[in-house]
């Protein structure tokens, strides 16, 4: 992409029920979360839209290390000869791996890929680094960019390069490595549903879909206002597969030489457009106070003498909120109106608003406006933090409940594959169906609605006496499909 060929910005929101998809990529844009770069299929994250970034990570780390782990960085280019060794790994990348061949004017005695993900330069490392038992687990996280060359790109969702954390560990035993993916997995959930607001299913990938190299992965899958599924996180069992291509050997404590046992997890950028297509509206961006840069807007109204009455008492307001930890904006332009202000933050998706002007002030009260209800109430200054951070509080809780009643209505169970692929048309969200376990009725279905199977939940009920709704042979599991992003 040329700098001619990159669009304007949008001046209007599309309405989700005109063009979702559009929809998303004005908000994306208008809200200044990041835009279109001159290198093709790949952003620009704007200063907003990293900020929500950079609480994600901040929440994340936290857990990270609450569960052990520290954090390492590992180089961007992994020589090919390393990329090469784990065939099926090698195969499930390659379409994607984007390859240095010249250093300068010099061309490179052996091509380096740019990371599209680091088992293997790390399992490289970790061969060296692990001589014993004594030495496990190793509990390292990276954060860090990657680069897959995408052909369909949509910003934060899928883009040539994008930013993630990838978690890689090594153990002992399988049981510690199948504990260690399971631990990771619900640490993803946890995030996703706390922070994010967002309500996932949390379960086992089938082979077809599993990460190329691993013995099991597991997934979370959030369902978003279009009725499309999306990938929000997995962790991966290896097994020992990386373990024997690089070597990674340790004296085990009776005095036998093994394999450690490994796992590889991670979460990117997408992140972000998931909350954004879990919780937007017409109006633009709705954040969950917890993920939000600004979590309060204060608005004083320009009348009268209002520099010298009620900007001082806004800046006071602001100065009580951030004392508590909150995270405030006053927006005291004089180029544009209350009016613009308010629908410019309501698009930007601050969650809550707060406007003051000089009869508040006699009132000795605040008008406060949520943005995920638009609902608006008038507040006494007196012990208005204690309100504030309560309200911040029923908004998170509320885009949580909203979002799972959502998914509640848009998952639907059936055994019959006529109804299924009638299901499938539009927005359909999830459809929870016996599956016989086979990779080619997975592929047909597949291939003849766009649906796949998004993952085998952990809650899932055992498919006793039913049938698979494409084959009609004995069911092995309730899967649950949607089409996804």
């Amino acid at each position: 992409m040329s700098t001619n060929d990159i669009p304007d910005l949008p001046t209007e929101i599309t309405p989700q029920s005109q063009d979702f998809g559009r929809w998303y990529l004005d908000v994306v844009r208008r809200a200044e979360l990041a835009d279109y770069s001159p290198v093709k299929g790949c952003m620009v994250i704007r200063p907003y839209g990293y900020a929500i970034w950079e609480l994600m990570q901040q929440a994340l780390d936290r857990r990270f290390k609450a569960t052990g782990h520290v954090n390492a960085y590992f180089p961007l280019f992994i020589p090919e000869s390393l990329l090469m060794k784990e065939s099926e790994h090698v195969e499930g990348f390659a379409p994607q791996v984007a390859w240095v061949t010249h250093g300068g004017n010099d061309k490179l005695e052996e091509r380096l890929a740019v990371r599209p993900t680091s088992e293997t330069i790390i399992g490289t490392m970790y061969a060296k680094w692990i001589q014993s038992w004594r030495d496990l687990p190793i509990l390292i996280n990276q954060w860090a960019n990657v680069v897959r060359w995408e052909k369909v790109t949509r910003l934060f969702l899928r883009t040539t390069e994008f930013l993630w954390q990838e978690g890689h560990t090594a153990h002992e035993t399988a049981e510690e490595a199948e504990e260690e993916t399971r631990r990771m997995l619900a640490v993803y959930k946890d995030f996703a549903e706390a922070e994010l607001a967002m309500p996932v299913i949390d379960g086992q990938k089938t082979d077809s879909e599993k990460f190329a190299g691993a013995d099991r992965t597991y997934s979370i899958e959030a369902l978003v206002r279009d009725g499309r599924a999306l990938q929000a996180g997995t962790s991966h069992n290896l097994g020992q597969n990386f373990a024997k291509v690089f070597d990674i050997k340790f004296q085990a404590r009776d005095k036998s030489v093994q394999f450690v046992y490994g796992t590889s997890w991670g979460v990117s950028t997408r992140m972000i457009g998931g909350v954004i297509m879990t919780h937007g509206d017409d109006g633009g961006l709705i954040l969950p106070p917890r993920v939000a840069p600004y979590q309060v807007v204060i608005i004083p109204i320009p009348r009268g003498n209002w520099r010298e009455e009620v900007l001082p008492k806004a800046e006071a307001i602001r100065d009580d909120l951030v004392a508590r930890g909150m995270r405030v904006k006053i927006d005291d332009r004089e180029s544009q109106t209350p009016g613009w202000k308010y629908n410019e933050w309501e698009m930007r998706g601050v969650p809550l608003r707060l406007e003051i002007g000089p009869k508040d002030i006699q009132k000795s009260q605040v008008v406060l406006a949520r943005r995920d209800t638009r609902e608006k109430s008038f507040v006494p200054m007196d012990g208005l933090p204690v309100h504030v951070e309560q309200m911040l509080a029923a908004i998170q809780q509320a885009l949580y409940a909203r979002a799972l009643a959502f998914r509640t209505e848009h998952t639907s169970e059936t055994d019959s594959y006529n109804l299924f692929k009638q299901t499938m048309e539009g927005r359909p969200g999830f459809v929870v169906s016996p599956w016989c376990g086979s990779a080619q009725c997975e592929t047909e279905i597949k291939n003849e609605t766009q649906a796949t199977i998004r993952n085998i939940p952990f809650t899932s009920p055992p498919p006793i006496g039913k049938k698979c709704l494409k084959c009609g042979g004995d069911a092995v599991a309730t899967a649950w499909f949607a089409k996804s992003y």
